[in-house]
């Protein structure tokens, strides 16, 4: 028991320095676009990050999450390699797709754009990114599966990384603004691509198997609703917030949001990518209903004790990375997210038991449940209180 535990710790540790390099990126990088971008054009900017995020939540299908139950489903074992193709051509074909009606659309519908604060280069470069961010998705749950978590961790730093010195070049250099951002967050997804195929081109059997296809379907589909119910609980309040309020509202709501993520991206995350290949692993063992227990505690544990820091110095992080005074106010929403996260990553334990199951459809109706009662708290009361009740609704759900 102490052993599977320390061996999910260390994991989780390796996991966690893929997540830690883009947070912190992401911190440094803060003083940049609150310098170079209006508070308004911030606010754009976030809600277009969180509309590729829920993109490729969606265009993956749920197949992220099938292609590590096919691969360490005993089943399912022998047929890893035709497994892989499979799923990647079904996602890659499904992504081409949403490309190609963009551009149909960008290009017949270019007047729409005339007069709009989304540029249609924007909504291109979207697809793209949402195109090759899917395919990056499905590679590295492969590598998760395969517990290769010192490899995640490289490939993704090196993307961070390059994503950082790209952004800074084109917003702080060529003052490109929101469209430089965008090219750099395309550039740094082609590269992680191009050096994941080395990797993953050698386990392809070229053969699209039907019977891996249809059990990834059912195991996956539902997860898919799970997925976008899951992010409109987290991000739909930014697009209330925009109609109702509107994006300098935005912009204070996405900083607060950005800096409580700290939590989710150094202890959550990284404890979420170890924890299915973990519970497939041990589960149906004697003692493994003991350590999951032992999992909610420990995890628990630690992702409170980062809410309670955080918390403290809330505003006076706001205050040293956001460089306008109009930002400042974001710290008042920091302490109600971060207990939102504390109950998310609970979640994540809470729920494993219908993913061994095969139960994921109750996930789904759980969170898309959620996800609606979220929007239509936001619908009642953003008005009337503004972006702290966006935050205590986002608790309560």
């Amino acid at each position: 028991m102490l052993e599977r535990l320390k061996s999910t710790v260390r994991d989780t540790f390796v996991y966690s320095l893929s997540n830690i390099a883009p947070k912190i990126v992401g911190v440094i990088l803060l003083p940049l676009f609150t310098a170079k971008l209006a508070i308004s054009e911030f606010g754009n900017w976030d809600l277009i990050d969180n509309s590729i995020q829920i993109l490729a939540g969606v265009a993956i299908l749920g197949q992220a999450s099938s292609m590590i139950f096919l691969n360490n489903s005993k089943e399912y074992k022998e047929q890893k390699a035709s497994t892989l193709f499979t799923l990647s051509t079904f996602v890659f074909a499904v992504c081409a797709i949403l490309v190609l009606i963009t551009e149909l659309f960008t290009a017949n519908y270019s007047s729409f754009f005339e007069h709009s604060q989304f540029k249609s280069i924007y909504i291109r470069l979207i697809a793209y990114i949402v195109l090759l961010r899917v395919m990056n998705d499905l590679f590295l749950a492969k590598v998760r599966a395969d517990e290769e978590a010192v490899y995640y961790s490289i490939v993704s730093i090196i993307k961070t990384l390059l994503m950082t010195c790209l952004t800074i070049y084109f917003v702080a250099l060529v003052n490109l603004g929101i469209e430089g951002i965008l090219y750099a967050a395309l550039s740094a997804e082609l590269f992680t691509v191009l050096v994941l195929l080395l990797k993953i081109i050698p386990k392809m059997k070229f053969d699209f198997n039907n019977k891996i296809f249809v059990v990834a379907l059912k195991f996956g589909l539902p997860l898919i609703f799970s997925s976008l119910g899951f992010m409109l609980l987290n991000q739909s309040d930014r697009f209330i917030i925009k109609f109702l309020l509107g994006s300098e509202s935005v912009a204070i709501y996405g900083l607060g949001y950005r800096v409580a993520g700290v939590l989710n991206m150094f202890l959550i995350l990284p404890f979420s990518l170890v924890l299915l290949p973990v519970a497939y692993k041990y589960y149906g063992h004697p003692d493994d209903k003991r350590f999951f227990t032992k999992l909610m505690t420990y995890s628990t544990f630690f992702f409170v004790w980062g809410f309670v820091f955080l918390s403290l110095f809330s505003k006076e992080i706001v205050k040293i990375f956001a460089l306008q005074d109009d930002f400042h106010s974001a710290y008042l929403v920091i302490p109600i997210i971060l207990l939102s996260y504390v109950l998310s990553g609970m979640r994540l334990t809470a729920s494993i038991g219908m993913f061994l199951t095969k139960n994921t459809k109750h996930i789904a109706w759980i969170t898309i449940a959620a996800a609606a009662l979220n929007i239509i708290l936001n619908f009642i009361f953003i008005p009337k209180y503004g972006i702290i009740d966006a935050a205590v609704n986002t608790l309560i759900s």
